[in-house]
């Protein structure tokens, strides 16, 4: 169901604007959507944005907020690539038939994918004769272009015992070598970012802030790490929250060992990976791999990365670490109003997105019922989500700074870090809406019969 009308003349989230636009261009784009009709997280961020809206040229369609003018001409350029987009969808499928047919397994296929296919739909319409071979070739390409970028070549590497005997020799040392620093020392780092956060996330926002720049040169974030090293507690302002704010599981990070292998499904906490499981991610999602240093430089980099502190080399993203930090904390999507005092700009806009969420407020309703969870925990565990968000955000946001620490893409001013900072809150919000959406869904599923449970269990399981 396309989501509600607005009063005409009221500012629209551009989100709202894209998801009905998208929903009115009727069937063909199963492969770019998701199980509700709305176009998938990647689809918004690798297609329609930077190649139908095109933000860079329309700089008024840059902002989350519409005006009745703005919602038109945006709507109207999603309109317009209509057929475009179809043919993009068919060119998807078509390429991951390709990739499945040459046992392509590196990478994914959305990342990899997505843009080479609106431009495949661009260049030659829907696919036609001869487009097998063409799809064949494109995957044949983007596997090429990788360089040897791949986890299986990053297995093959590390499989040998005397390389891999080698690197658990240099990460004991590196981890030896490390300095830590009392805790005490991070309370100004705390109190700044605060102060950063305050600019941001309202009208008008400072691009950039001194009292950023001055957490960069001041090395702040290096310090916070150096501090979860020697055991910080209270750094937030209350017992309730560890400092490392589930970076780790433990009191204080160990020292990371090598690692053989890897699963998307059970990744531990990110100061808690091995060298193998901290690649992994980058080489399975990176669209760019040819831009990435070489597998062995690779490895090597990230042996020093993974004993530095934060896990991060550069200090524009550590530093984006406590004010992220500082920002997790004080969300509060059931508006319960706990936690953290002096809640700033960032807060604000955070957290009346959030609590707007018809997902959220209906989670809210249901899991603060005195009747019992009827699907067993689900609702519970989503509840749970809600009162503790910050645990979600910060391992969202570590995966995403370490994206940008690879391949050395720093944060250079304060309107960057928030755009990272904002865009993981949305990312965490959408992930949770479509999760509660599922479980919705399950509990209003008409029961499974015991035949039909029986039929199920004597079908093979798909890989």
């Amino acid at each position: 169901m396309p989501p509600p009308s607005q009063p005409t003349g009221e500012p629209r989230p551009r989100a709202m604007v894209i998801d009905r636009a998208w929903r009115d261009l009727g069937p063909g784009l199963q492969a770019l959507s998701g199980p509700g009709g709305a176009p998938l997280t990647r689809t918004v961020k690798l297609i329609v944005l930077p190649l139908v809206v095109r933000p860079a040229l329309c700089p008024e369609l840059a902002v989350d907020f519409l005006g009745p003018a703005e919602a038109a001409r945006l709507d109207a350029l999603i309109r317009e690539s209509g057929r475009r987009l179809v043919a993009t969808a068919q060119w998807f499928t078509l390429l991951k038939k390709a990739r499945r047919a040459l046992g392509v397994v590196a990478g994914n296929p959305q990342d990899l994918y997505f843009q080479r296919c609106f431009e495949l739909a661009t260049q030659h319409g829907a696919p036609s004769a001869g487009a097998d071979a063409v799809a064949r070739a494109v995957v044949e390409d983007v596997a090429d272009a990788g360089g040897g970028r791949t986890v299986e070549a990053l297995k093959n590497h590390l499989a040998d015992a005397v390389r891999h005997a080698r690197l658990d020799r240099e990460l004991t040392a590196a981890w030896e070598s490390r300095r830590t620093v009392p805790a005490a020392d991070v309370a100004e780092a705390v109190a700044r970012a605060a102060e950063v956060l305050g600019v941001c996330g309202a009208p008008g926002q400072a691009v950039s802030s001194p009292a950023y720049t001055s957490m960069v040169e001041a090395e702040h974030g290096g310090l916070f790490g150096r501090a979860l090293w020697a055991h910080a507690s209270g750094v937030w302002g209350g017992a309730d929250q560890p400092a490392h704010l589930g970076l780790t599981v433990r009191q204080v990070p160990a020292c990371p060992e090598v690692g053989r292998s890897a699963s998307t499904a059970t990744l531990p906490a990110p100061l808690d990976r091995t060298l193998f499981e901290r690649l992994f991610l980058v080489l399975q999602s990176s669209a760019r791999r040819e831009e990435l240093p070489t597998l062995p430089e690779l490895v090597g980099r990230e042996v020093g990365r993974s004993c530095a502190p934060l896990g991060l080399h550069d200090e524009s993203l550590r530093v984006t670490v406590v004010l992220g930090g500082r920002l997790a904390v004080g969300l509060d999507p059931l508006g319960t109003g706990e936690g953290p005092q002096g809640r700033t700009a960032a807060h604000r806009a955070v957290n009346s997105r959030w609590r707007r969420e018809a997902s959220v407020l209906r989670a809210r309703r249901m899991t603060v019922s005195p009747r019992p969870d009827p699907d067993g925990g689900a609702l519970d565990a989503l509840a749970q989500d809600l009162r503790t968000p910050w645990a979600a955000y910060m391992r969202r946001l570590w995966v995403r700074l370490h994206g940008r620490d690879v391949p050395g893409a720093p944060l250079a001013d304060l309107a960057s870090a928030w755009a990272v900072l904002d865009g993981v809150a949305r990312s965490v919000m959408m992930d949770h809406r479509a999760r509660v959406r599922s479980a919705l869904r399950t509990l209003s599923a008409p029961p499974v019969t015991e035949t039909a449970t029986a039929v199920a269990a004597t079908k093979p399981r798909s890989a």
